[in-house]
């Protein structure tokens, strides 16, 4: 039995996080935390940071005792520097509270890239956790809407970097702007991309700890994840009626099956392919076909079948990416937003007309 450890930080990952402890506990009442019992096979231990309590409060899912207020007002503004400085100064407890609950064989993180907590916090306790463990780390990452404007996008390239060079095992991307395709009012989409996420991020855990006919592992996961150039998106895919198995791997790697944009046959490096469902759909000649086509294009495939007696089939796809041309668009876009923010700065220091306004009142006092 693997021993997980799930860290949400800031208000993207502590919601993420939620989604996964509502998948998990198999309710969708709220007091699902308290009487359901976990629906994977391992150890899994959640952990939600924040520095707002308030987002904190809003966890449905979440035991109480697996939430960590950091206190520092009601948040940091999506100011990075702001929330490194706030992180150093709580690190211990942060630390101390993550190795009470045990020894871990894999971690994973869960951040915004562009808010102020998630993105901050996550490259310095990703260090700190390589600085004092062993096992493997890897961050799951939301990059923003293209929208939300320049502060959040300078975060998005700032984070990503610090992430990179913070000793993490792996970087799986997950892209609002590319999910915004979900549709519907905000919340609905924002839920619909947390559930997306969590379930994914479910299946693959259970799918680490399972047995299989032909069997995945986390060394398999492990090598995957090394390909490329440590970065990864999930695809997936749930079949809702009987089809064949091979449509369900094309759905899986097209890109509506995909967290971030990306042609998988001409920018993947590695892959490893879940396949779960009754044996009535698992073709193995369509599976070979399928995984067939796939390596001549990524290399390497790792391939796991899970057999679930009365099972739609469903499949998982973990693809590990050689280059990104969706994330050198997004740091393009990043460098003009840091121009930008800078360019603002430089012309209210040499703008001086406001103070010589106010200038002209100085040693007078109002008369009524």
């Amino acid at each position: 039995m693997l021993n997980i450890l799930i860290i949400g930080n800031g208000q993207c990952g502590n919601r993420i996080l939620d989604a996964v402890n509502k998948e998990a506990f198999g309710g969708s009442g709220k007091l699902a935390k308290f009487y359901s019992k976990q629906s994977y096979k391992s150890n899994v231990q959640t952990l939600a940071i924040n520095t707002a309590v308030n987002d904190l409060k809003e966890m449905k899912y979440t035991k109480a005792k697996d939430r960590i207020h950091i206190p520092h007002l009601h948040g940091v503004g999506a100011n990075r520097n702001v929330g490194k400085k706030v992180f150093e100064e709580n690190k211990a407890q942060i630390m101390r509270n993550i190795d009470e609950r045990g020894s871990f064989d894999v971690g994973f993180v869960i951040t915004s890239a562009s808010g102020g907590t998630g993105s901050s916090f996550t490259p310095s306790l990703i260090t700190e956790l390589k600085k004092e463990h062993d096992f493997p780390i890897y961050a799951i990452v939301v990059l923003p809407f293209r929208e939300e404007g320049t502060l959040y996008l300078q975060n998005a390239a700032f984070c990503l970097r610090d992430i990179r060079e913070s000793g993490v095992d792996g970087i799986i991307l997950a892209d609002n702007q590319y999910l915004k395709q979900l549709g519907g009012d905000v919340q609905s989409a924002y839920d619909a991309i947390n559930t997306m996420i969590a379930r994914r991020l479910l299946l693959l855990l259970d799918s680490l700890d399972s047995e299989m006919m032909m069997v995945t592992d986390l060394g398999d996961f492990k090598t995957v994840m090394s390909g490329g150039a440590g970065i990864a998106t999930i695809g997936y895919y749930e079949a809702d009626h009987a089809m064949p198995i091979k449509s369900v791997i094309q759905k899986a790697i097209a890109p509506s099956g995909l967290l971030f944009n990306t042609d998988v046959y001409s920018e993947a490096s590695r892959s490893m392919i879940i396949i779960r469902g009754d044996k009535t759909y698992l073709s193995i000649e369509e599976i070979s076909a399928e995984v067939e086509k796939l390596s001549s294009s990524v290399g390497h495939v790792f391939k796991g079948i899970v057999v679930r007696k009365g099972d739609l089939p469903r499949v998982l796809a973990v693809l590990t990416l050689e280059t990104a041309t969706e994330l050198e668009k997004l740091y393009s876009i990043a460098v003009d937003a840091i121009k930008e923010e800078k360019a603002k700065k430089e012309r209210v220091t040499e703008n001086k007309e406001l103070d010589r306004a106010f200038s002209q009142i100085d040693g007078l006092e109002p008369h009524y």
